[in-house]
């Protein structure tokens, strides 16, 4: 059984985006670019990357090269520049009858629950976040990395795999959801792993409109969008 739930922030249009596959999903967070054309922001770059993904994640390659091909595909059909493009963080999980396979670049974390509760998750960015200068580390050696105009970027995410049989569910989430387990504590993943997917959701904006100065939880914006993806064997 695959849940999915998601929302924009409030006023918006989520940049988010979840592909449900028969043996994968995929879920992407679009970032915007500060130079971009208007009509291309991240919402327009995670769609066109979330079908690029769910036209070729169902082949034997490995997820990461399947990212880099897929960041190459649309570089290619649409002319981006490295540095000037809209981008997207990433995360895949796929499955057959022996294996599950995952995914993770930048901040969308998979957690698979089994005889143990994993949590694969990309901190690269979260590590840099104090530098005022952070932009001159995406995609670069000692920086962090975020699917956008250099296909190196796939090859750089993290991937986890797991006997199918030992897992029980894997919960994918963007920064929207995942922010209620590790920055506002209001609940563990196990329990994210038990709840239903749109009250998590709504317990995460009571949240935050209990803090809109950010005193609490200091964070850049009172929301952000929501998505999750919960996959139950």
């Amino acid at each position: 059984m695959i849940e999915t739930a998601e929302q924009g922030a409030p006023g918006r249009v989520t940049e988010d985006r979840i592909r449900v596959l028969p043996n994968a999903v995929v879920v992407l967070d679009g970032v915007t670019s500060r130079t971009r054309p208007p009509d291309r922001d991240g919402g327009w770059y995670a769609t066109r990357l979330a079908d690029e993904l769910a036209r070729t994640v169902d082949a034997g390659t490995p997820l990461t090269e399947l990212l880099a091909q897929a960041i190459t595909s649309l570089v290619a059909e649409h002319d981006l520049v490295p540095g000037d493009s809209p981008a997207a963080t990433a995360a895949i999980v796929r499955w057959d009858d022996e294996t599950i396979d995952a995914l993770v670049l930048c901040d969308t974390p998979v957690v698979a629950f089994g005889r143990t509760t994993d949590v694969v998750e990309d901190t690269r960015l979260a590590d840099l976040r104090p530098d005022p200068d952070i932009l001159r580390w995406t995609n670069r050696p000692g920086g962090y990395w975020v699917a956008e105009a250099d296909p190196e970027a796939g090859r750089q995410a993290l991937t986890a795999s797991w006997p199918r049989e030992m897992i029980k569910k894997v919960v994918v989430a963007t920064d929207g959801v995942s922010c209620g387990v590790s920055e506002y504590g209001l609940f563990s993943w196990d329990e994210l792993a038990e709840l239903p997917l749109g009250a998590a959701l709504d317990r995460i904006r009571e949240a935050e409109r209990s803090d809109p100065e950010h005193i609490r939880w200091p964070r850049c914006k009172t929301h952000d969008d929501q998505a999750v993806v919960r996959i139950t064997a």
